[in-house]
Formats: structure tokens, C-alpha cells, sequence
């Protein structure tokens, strides 16, 4: 596997010298995890900075009740971390697993913050990142307050309908912030108006 798509990711929105990306790219490590592996366990720090090349993975955490609410879906193309853990360096609340067969890229934090220093153009790429991820995560809990769970549904079909082959219905469901019986009903009344 080459490293292409990773350094196709970095040049995204900048245009810097492809020697750049390229030196930024050697210093991610492939990564190959087995469908139900886990990325990144609860309580503990995340360390890893993984770009997803191939496959889709799921973040979770217990409620008080010990059910998995689902927080997150990730699909090819993307930075997969837990950011609060990673950059504060405490204990993560979220489970991370491979719902399918992933490859990926990583870097470790110590790996990472020496790029941060060495290549101010990183630095840059690194903060879009963290702005596109702050602004999805802001959009996520307005939905959740604004959005009926059927609009919830419907946008959900649109951004990412990949994620319906590849999630457990009860996986969509929590992320959603609903039932199954709740995302059975909405998708069965969606499937009659279309």
C-alpha cells in the first residue's frame, strides 16, 4: 500500500510543495486492524493519529446504564482520534473499533508535535483539522437539539450513506440519538414517501 491517498489528504485546501507532504508522509507507520479490533479503549490515552485509508470504524461509549451510544462513524478519507484525549493526554471516555477490515496511516503524539515544531505547514494542516472537526461536532449537538430524529435520519442518508452497509442499525440508531424501533419506523415511513 502506497502512501498516495494520505499525502492526497494533506493537500487538501493548501498548496505547499508535494516534498513537504511527502517528508510529512514518511513519517506515518501502516496499520492494519481485523473487523471488531479496537483502535483506541476506553481509559486509556490515545496515542495514535490514524488516517483511514480503507474501511469504516465506529467510537462509542457507555451511558450510565452501561448501553453503547454510538459517537461517532468514520469512513475512508478521514483522521480518526479521540482529540481530547490525544492532545490533553488523559484518559479517553471512547471506544474506537473497526467495524469492517482498516488500513490506515498513523503517527504517534510524540511524532506528531515534532512535525508540529519542524514544518510550520503542517502545523496549518493539522489546525484546519482540528476547526473542521470542532464545526462537525457543533453541527452534531444543534441537530440534536433543533432536528427532529427524522431529519437527523434523513441527513445522516445524505452525508453518509455508506454507513448503512456497513453499521448495525442499533449502531445508527444511538448515533442518532433514537430507538430501533424509532429508526424502523422512520425508515419505513421514509421508504413509502419516496
Amino acid at each position: 500500500m502506497t502512501k498516495g491517498r494520505l499525502i492526497d489528504f494533506f493537500n487538501q485546501g493548501y498548496s505547499v510543495s508535494p516534498v513537504i507532504y511527502q517528508q510529512i508522509a514518511e513519517h506515518f507507520t501502516y496499520k492494519k486492524l481485523a473487523k471488531g479490533e479496537f483502535q483506541l479503549l476506553a481509559e486509556k490515552v490515545c496515542n495514535e493519529y490514524f488516517f483511514l485509508e480503507k474501511g469504516y470504524m465506529r467510537a462509542f461509549v457507555r451511558d450510565t446504564e452501561s448501553n453503547e451510544v454510538t459517537t461517532n462513524f468514520y469512513t475512508p478519507g478521514q483522521m480518526v482520534f479521540e482529540v481530547s484525549s490525544f492532545f490533553k493526554r488523559g484518559k479517553s471516555k471512547e471506544n474506537i473499533h473497526a467495524l469492517s477490515e482498516c488500513e490506515g496511516w498513523f503517527i504517534t503524539f510524540s511524532q506528531l508535535n515534532e512535525l508540529f515544531h519542524t514544518i510550520p505547514e503542517f502545523r496549518d494542516f493539522g489546525r484546519s483539522i482540528l476547526v473542521q472537526g470542532f464545526s462537525e461536532l457543533k453541527s452534531r449537538m444543534l441537530s440534536m437539539i433543533t432536528e427532529t430524529a427524522e431529519q437527523r435520519y434523513i441527513e445522516l442518508l445524505k452525508s453518509n450513506p455508506v454507513i448503512f452497509q456497513h453499521a448495525p442499525l442499533k449502531n445508527i440508531a444511538s448515533f442518532l440519538g433514537i430507538t430501533d424501533t424509532s429508526l424502523s419506523r422512520i425508515r419505513k415511513d421514509f421508504a413509502k414517501r419516496r
